[in-house]
């Protein structure tokens, strides 16, 4: 490293660098919408603005790392934690260190800021550096999927490659904007949820309008016939190489309304115009395993005296969607 670079918390003049670099290294596009998403992610999230980390190596913006905030419930308390997303550096100073450097800064100010851990899905190219920096694996997450014919099946089977960022044209259901509009009904259908006794995100009204509100990403909305505070599922459709693809984010329905889940499951199947539909196997719905597709969980604890992240922890799809 040369004696100029500067690492330090990222402000309002560094934007414009910070989404030229997401652009270069990781695949953003240089568009409005591009924007708005990183606005949506880290300005507007309704567990507070991301913090985030900037390396300058004289008038070279050299790497970025940003967390995005999380809470989540245990016991009856509020948890807090982050996310790692949005990572980079550029390619002409890799191996130097930054990456590194800009972790463990974070983590040193993420200590002082009352943040018991941070979680992320990294790849097999990232995950070993994290682990050299005390990570560690929390777990797979489960998951199956649902065709919705034979030829969704078939081209489910050929569809090795990535998601798109941008969701597909034509889902149907409702969309999840104004069903959210609705904030009598959806509060009720949260206080109606079952209690559990591991981690699980702390959903609010604010939370699920943040989290599928947004139109740029279309998400949409199944509800059961009795209504929205009987229950619904978000989800979201995108094109994966040849396929169309429905992923189940998240599943709200009354207790342990296990008709309900499997009910809302094959309506998100028939409106959803897709080849098959991805979803955590918590309930049977004619499902087929994907075992070791799921990405892999890996955490950190920040606060020394943090709980322990609970074995068995299952996110939803929508804790770990998109970002």
């Amino acid at each position: 490293m040369t004696d100029e670079l500067v690492v330090r918390p990222a402000g309002a003049a560094d934007r414009q660098h910070i989404l030229e670099l997401l652009a270069r290294t990781l695949g953003w596009e240089r568009s409005e919408r591009s924007s708005e998403l990183f606005a949506w992610k880290h300005d507007h999230n309704v567990f507070g603005p991301s913090p985030a980390w900037v390396a300058w190596d004289g008038d070279h913006l050299a790497g970025f790392r940003t967390v995005l905030r999380w809470e989540f419930e245990l016991d009856g308390e509020t948890v807090r934690a982050v996310r790692a997303v949005d990572t980079a550096t550029d390619p002409a100073v890799r191996r130097r260190g930054i990456f590194r450097r800009l972790t463990l800064q974070a983590l040193e100010d993420l200590r002082a800021g009352g943040v018991a851990f941070v979680f992320n899905t990294p790849n097999d190219q990232s995950r070993p550096g994290y682990l050299a920096m005390g990570w560690q694996i929390a777990g797979r997450v489960p998951l199956a999927a649902r065709p919705t014919g034979l030829g969704g099946l078939v081209r489910m089977a050929r569809a090795r490659f990535p998601a798109d960022l941008w969701s597909a044209s034509g889902a149907g259901g409702e969309p999840a904007r104004c069903v959210l509009e609705d904030t009598g009904s959806i509060s009720e259908l949260l206080k109606s949820q079952a209690r559990v006794k591991t981690l699980r995100t702390r959903r609010s009204v604010e939370y699920l309008r943040w989290r599928y509100g947004l139109p740029l990403l279309d998400y949409r909305a199944a509800i059961m016939p009795g209504g929205i505070n009987a229950g619904v599922a978000f989800f979201r459709v995108r094109r994966r190489g040849p396929a169309r693809e429905a992923t189940v984010c998240d599943l709200l329905v009354p207790r342990h309304d296990r008709s309900g889940e499997r009910h809302l499951i094959r309506q998100v199947a028939k409106c959803s115009r897709s080849d098959y539909v991805l979803c955590v196997p918590k309930v049977r719905a004619g499902g087929i395993p994907l075992p070791r597709q799921g990405p892999t969980i890996t955490t950190r604890t920040v606060e020394r005296r943090a709980p322990r992240v609970p074995d068995g922890w299952v996110p939803s799809l929508g804790d770990l969607e998109l970002f």
